[in-house]
């Protein structure tokens, strides 16, 4: 296993301020109440899940348990022992009837709206990568609500490409959603912009 990797704020630019650390780790069982938590609460005012239903931590407890016999990683972020943030990879697609995907991963990440703009969603991401390219995998896909202009931006500054536009394809709040795939290679690092 790697050590958790430290990752400061970046309050402007590049800018880093030494004594607000940020502690990215394995997500263990005791995480999931937070990670739960920091899920649920996008789903009343966002449409970055795709769902009006509110997980409970059964349903989180069979998704790691799950993720993690498949050998998919969880990670958290951690500011001051407070889990702030979690990303994931899963399958793609359905690598059992399809193995010819299993070198690809479909990530998942969220942050505490608290602390957004910190950099913990790219210092999730950086360590992602690393994980999947150590667990083989080639290429990682994100599955963006297309009018989150925000989510795409910041997947775009971490070497995500936009690959598809599919229109109209989920609904949520009464509304029809366009879903946009950004994909990137794990061959190279997550790097400052």
């Amino acid at each position: 296993m790697r050590p958790p990797t430290h990752h400061g704020r970046e309050p402007q630019g590049d800018a880093i301020d030494e004594e607000d650390r940020v502690t990215i780790r394995t997500a263990t069982p005791r995480d999931l109440v937070a990670i739960s938590a920091i899920y649920n609460a996008t789903i009343p005012t966002t449409t970055a899940a795709w769902t009006e239903q509110p997980e409970t931590l059964a349903d989180r407890q069979v998704w790691f348990a799950r993720e993690e016999a498949a050998g998919h990683v969880t990670l958290v972020a951690e500011d001051d022992r407070t889990v702030v943030g979690f990303t994931g990879y899963g399958d793609f697609r359905d690598t059992a009837k399809w193995p010819g995907y299993r070198h690809v991963c479909e990530l998942t990440i969220h942050v505490a709206q608290a602390h957004w703009g910190r950099g913990i969603g790219r210092a999730l991401v950086a360590e992602l990568v690393e994980r999947a390219r150590a667990a083989g995998k080639t290429q990682i896909i994100a599955g963006i609500d297309g009018a989150n202009d925000a989510s795409i931006r910041f997947h775009a500054r971490l070497g995500f490409r936009e690959v598809a536009r599919l229109p109209e394809i989920g609904v949520k709040f009464g509304r029809l959603l366009d879903l946009v795939l950004m994909q990137r290679s794990t061959a190279e690092p997550v790097t400052r912009p």
